[in-house]
């Protein structure tokens, strides 16, 4: 296993555990620190990560953390059986690294590598002049996540809070549900909690675990006890004793996937020479313009037919409207193009469509938002409101967009 640049382990005496992990899984150049010593080894070593390991003080953890954070690209932070001590929000709880605890960190690693990859790629190519608007979000990565909360009983309630003070989350009250949830929509996690059996736990975690589009989730199993090391799951982690406690060993690992999610969108915009917004995967207002204006041009001159669709989400939130954007993105045909406006309107362009079918597509993606889009509440679903219109024979795109608006508007009252 060859990684790109040296792995600073900080640790104040022999750890046994991870050395051994270490010299197993074939994770090299290794450099040894003491917590005294790890801010002058991270300045002078540039890792590519950071494993800290035993006891510590808080404020140790914290600077290591503050000094991390800032390295760019993306530095991961590993912190080996932290136990029930508070942590950083940069900083990936890893438990149980004995017995199969070398393939646990491997593969850990191993996904925070590739992200740290992804975000070299990312800005070695914002360098270019061609994208130097291309934007990328500068909040917390939290603000865009959306995690999966599977469970029932006395612990939903309290999980669902907790959650979703800090990110989007969608419920299941069941695996079936969840599955489907899986299925439908982008999540940056799946957090599991009690009201499940053990066996039904454990063949979820299978299937996530056989199924490349899921096996990189952070997954946080809590109220279950299941083995950590039984599934190809880089990011699977047990909760903690409550809700708080399961929180927070989520959050980081939710966060790290978010942030991935975040540069892949800015890459697809890149290779796609800066026409799509890096937040929704939609093509960007200016984009969707010039495209309008030319699918309007090609429809008046073969007599195709062109219908448009706006879709208005009931509460002011802005990341229900990006994940409704996101959500659209993904169940549009390829034919078809839309944007998020900034007035937080989705509008989205049915190139070939009479009224009647635009009209139809149209109900069965607002139906999907309204089951999958939550609002500031957690679990509060959210119903658009849809508009659709076709084009006329001498509509323009400034007419045709004046009278959706209108149609909008009548819509909402």
């Amino acid at each position: 296993m060859s990684q790109f640049g040296p792995v600073i382990v900080v640790a104040n005496e022999t750890y046994a555990p991870l050395h051994k992990a270490l010299s197993a899984a074939k994770i090299f150049p290794a450099v040894d620190s003491t917590w005294q010593e790890a801010g002058a080894a991270i300045a002078r070593v540039k890792p590519c990560a950071v494993i800290v390991a035993g006891a510590h003080e808080p404020a140790a953890i914290e600077d290591i953390a503050r000094r991390v954070e800032i390295l760019s690209p993306y530095v991961p932070l590993i912190a080996l059986d932290p136990g029930s001590r508070p942590l950083p929000p940069n900083v990936l709880p890893l438990t149980e690294i004995g017995g199969r605890g070398a393939h646990r960190l491997a593969a850990r690693l191993n996904a925070a590598l590739r992200l740290r990859s992804l975000h070299t790629t990312v800005l070695r190519r914002t360098r270019d002049t061609r994208f130097t608007e291309l934007r990328m979000p500068a909040d917390d990565p939290l603000q865009d996540a959306t995690v999966l909360l599977a469970g029932r009983g006395s612990s939903f309630p309290a999980l669902s809070v907790a959650l979703g003070e800090r990110m989007g989350i969608v419920g299941a009250l069941s695996i079936e549900q969840a599955a489907k949830h899986l299925n439908a929509r982008a999540l940056d996690g799946i957090v599991i909690g009690g009201g499940f059996t053990q066996r039904v736990v454990e063949a979820f975690l299978q299937v996530l675990s056989e199924d490349s589009r899921h096996r990189n989730l952070p997954v946080i199993v809590s109220g279950v006890p299941v083995s950590l090391h039984a599934y190809d799951l880089p990011n699977l982690e047990a909760g903690g004793a409550d809700a708080t406690g399961t929180v927070a060993i989520a959050v980081p690992l939710i966060r790290q996937k978010a942030f991935e999610a975040r540069l892949e969108r800015a890459s697809r915009s890149i290779e796609a020479g800066g026409l799509l917004d890096p937040r929704t995967g939609l093509l960007t207002e200016a984009a969707f313009s010039r495209d309008l204006l030319r699918s309007i041009e090609d429809a008046h001159t073969q007599g195709a037919g062109l219908s448009v669709a706006s879709f208005t989400l009931s509460a002011h939130n802005d990341r229900s409207r990006v994940a409704a954007a996101r959500i659209i993105g993904q169940l549009m045909r390829r034919m078809d193009f839309g944007t998020l406006q900034s007035d937080g309107t989705i509008v989205v362009a049915f190139g070939g469509t009479s009224i009647v079918d635009a009209r139809s597509i149209a109900r069965r993606l607002a139906s999907v938002l309204k089951q999958t889009v939550v609002g500031p509440k957690p679990n509060g679903k959210l119903t658009p409101d849809v508009a659709v219109t076709s084009l006329l024979p001498n509509d323009s795109g400034t007419s045709l967009l004046a009278r959706l608006r209108m149609s909008d508007a009548q819509a909402a009252s």
